[in-house]
């Protein structure tokens, strides 16, 4: 048991601290979520059920681990958080950008909830087939919501006078 769980951390760990890495952009909270992932995959391998592949799964468990990271330490409002992943290089770049954050979160918040569920879903990284799995949507209708509301979306982003 102890040898195919060693087996299992050497094969993935890599590949899911760099996407660790990739959001918390720290070398310390990653190893932390590295382990605390894995740590969470091997409590509950009996419900892996086979509908994507080991990485994926295991990016998702590493995804809500950084998740509560975030609400558990609150050190960045989800505005600063997005605007984070926009790579800008200028105080008004920086403020251009966390206004369209802003912007687009706060239109995205109005919709229906199937939509933003589909949205939040889609922001988080999941696939349509998923995304149709857990709300119970064909994949091609949530492939058409999504479409409608990036259409959306971007025409609001154009009306407010941003590129």
């Amino acid at each position: 048991m102890t040898d195919s769980i060693a087996e299992f951390y050497r094969l993935y760990s890599k590949d899911v601290y760099g996407y660790i890495y990739s959001l918390t952009k720290n070398q310390d909270t990653s190893e932390d979520l590295l382990q605390e992932t894995f740590l969470q995959a091997i409590k509950s391998i009996n419900k892996f059920k086979g509908d994507c592949s080991v990485k994926t799964w295991l990016f998702s468990i590493a995804r809500h681990m950084w998740y509560n990271h975030l609400r558990k330490n609150k050190k960045q409002s989800e505005v600063e958080i997005l605007s984070d992943l926009v790579d800008s290089h200028s105080i008004e770049d920086n403020y251009i950008n966390r206004e369209k954050v802003k912007l687009i979160t706060d239109f995205i918040s109005h919709r229906d909830d199937r939509t933003k569920q589909v949205m939040a879903l889609r922001i988080e990284g999941y696939s349509f087939l998923e995304i149709a799995a857990k709300l119970g949507l064909s994949e091609g209708s949530a492939r058409v919501i999504f479409h409608r509301c990036k259409v959306a979306v971007i025409n609001h982003v154009k009306e407010n006078g941003y590129d």
